[in-house]
């Protein structure tokens, strides 16, 4: 019984994730794939004795997300297996054949991964309890590691530019001829100091009240002083601190954000006219699908996959035309996104309601007033595998993983059942969603679908299939060279875990879903 127990769909389709990176690597990587191997066994072992142990419940730790698993096997392994099958790909251009094979250098990696360990506990611990219940082990633990990375990419990057310290960058990053572009440093800049900005800003506050300046007890007084500090040290931070790391680490000749207008000004016709059209796109749908959900009994799901459609819309001509460009866009909505929230979070005047207010129409359960991650996994699912694709990249399509899986593949994938019916069938779905659209701009008052959303069936995860399927078929002839050939079974293979993988998973599709997609493709 404990066996049959322990084997559920969303753990099969993982190992099957794993097992493929796995077969696929060379000679020349085998440590890594052994390494891969080993997590793997350990990530599953404890996601089995942790859901089976009824003396102490996960929940005596950790107030997770309602209604998720622990999701430790999925979050362990997932940033992993890309980074393994980013080495694949590598290794069929480049030789990865280690050079440091000295004491001393051993030794460094060895510390460096102590520390990343070490980091990791500690953040993961300090996520779970600062937003409880807003996700799951897996998820934090997804989370948790790309911040360490991409953290200690930071610091690593750091130390080689001021020290001359090359190995520090050989330890987080992969020196095959791979030189760092000024819209990835800029991108790096700027979001993580806008991570680094609440904790300034908690101690600023701190330092405020000990020596008294905010004397007043007025509570509006109060209020307008601390929005003052927020919004100056905000621009201090963007405008002195970021950019002096930036010109750091990379040979700006200019003010960072000087260069990005420059930028966006070389080919003004092109990317001044799509600045265009994802302003007038957001505007109307936003604004629109705004006045819909507080005036109509329509679900909030619905509503959201709207906003999937709405990304194929407005990306994929994008990373067709403007890769570049859409990377620093993609950089750009982020920080804006990560500005907005720490706005709500600490209900700064004058913004702070507004935009609590104005989010609250779009959450759903996965949401709380804590935090909204639904926005920000919409928009990183659609982005990393873009940045991912950044250099080599022999693999067409595995820019687009998160365009398909969540602008398509996963606005199929949800099902819906109508009224006491086992489950609707995609055309009813389909159909459903096209007088949904059409309506809210014909007759936004009148909506009401009563769409419940129960299960996910066969029919909806066939029909995700074969959707993401018939879009790489399209894609294709675009974007293949005539040296590419692509192996349709590899493809399948990739697109029915994706859809496997979200029909069973009971985590953050939207975080999970487009990395797998992006690791299998680059096979």
């Amino acid at each position: 019984m404990a066996s049959s127990s322990s084997l559920t769909g969303e753990r099969a389709v993982v190992a099957l994730f794993i097992a493929r990176i796995v077969f696929s690597v060379p000679q020349s990587l085998l440590s890594e794939s052994l390494s891969l191997s080993l997590l793997s066994l350990l990530a599953l072992s404890v996601e089995i004795s942790v859901d089976a142990s009824s003396s102490v419940p996960l929940s005596h730790f950790f107030k997770t997300r309602p209604g998720a698993s622990s999701g430790i096997f999925l979050g362990a392994v997932t940033l992993p297996g890309v980074m393994v099958s980013k080495l694949i790909q590598m290794s069929r251009a480049v030789s990865l054949n280690q050079s440091g094979s000295e004491g001393w250098y051993t030794a460094a990696i060895l510390l460096w991964l102590f520390s990343h360990g070490y980091a990791a506990v500690k953040l993961i611990q300090n996520i779970l309890h600062t937003f409880p219940a807003c996700a799951s082990i897996g998820e934090a633990l997804l989370v948790t590691a790309g911040l360490v990375i991409y953290f200690g990419d930071m610091l690593a990057c750091t130390a080689a530019k001021s020290h001359g310290y090359f190995t520090a960058s050989k330890l987080v990053t992969v020196p095959y001829g791979i030189q760092r572009s000024e819209v990835s440093v800029i991108i790096q800049g700027l979001i993580i100091g806008l991570l680094l900005f609440p904790m300034l800003f908690k101690y600023m506050l701190q330092f405020l009240e000990r020596v008294s300046l905010a004397s007043s007890r007025d509570t509006t007084d109060s209020h307008m002083r601390r929005s003052c500090v927020f919004y100056i040290s905000l621009a201090c931070v963007l405008i002195i601190a970021v950019p002096s790391w930036m010109q750091l680490v990379q040979d700006f000749h200019v003010h960072p954000f000087l260069w990005v207008l420059d930028f966006v000004l070389s080919e003004p016709l092109k990317r001044l006219s799509l600045c265009i059209y994802w302003l007038v796109v957001i505007y109307v749908s936003v604004i629109r699908f705004y006045n819909i959900s507080k005036s109509s009994k329509i679900e909030r799901i619905l509503l959201r996959k709207y906003y999937h459609l709405m990304a194929v819309s407005m990306f994929v001509p994008a990373l067709i035309l403007q890769p570049k460009f859409l990377d620093l866009a993609f950089g750009a909505a982020l920080a804006v996104f990560l500005m907005l929230e720490i706005i709500r979070i600490w209900r700064i005047w004058p913004l702070g309601q507004l935009v609590h207010q104005f989010m609250n129409a779009f959450t759903d359960h996965r949401d709380t007033d804590l935090l909204v991650v639904s926005h920000f996994s919409l928009l990183l699912g659609c982005a990393l595998p873009i940045w991912l694709s950044s250099g080599f990249n022999d693999r067409p399509l595995a820019p687009f993983a998160g365009i398909l899986s969540l602008g398509i593949g996963d606005t199929m994938w949800l099902d819906t059942s109508m009224g006491s019916s086992a489950g609707a069938k995609p055309a009813v779905y389909l159909c459903s969603l096209s007088r949904f659209v059409i309506a809210s701009f014909v007759s936004p008052h009148h909506l009401n679908l009563q769409i419940l959303f129960v299960e996910k069936t066969i029919e909806g995860t066939a029909a995700g299939i074969t959707s993401v399927l018939a879009a790489c078929s399209i894609l294709l002839p675009l974007l293949a060279t005539t040296r590419y050939v692509q192996n349709w079974f590899s493809l399948l293979f990739a697109v029915t875990i994706s859809g496997l993988l979200e029909a069973y998973t009971a985590q953050l599709d939207n975080a999970f879903i487009p990395l797998v997609f992006y690791s299998l493709l680059c096979l």
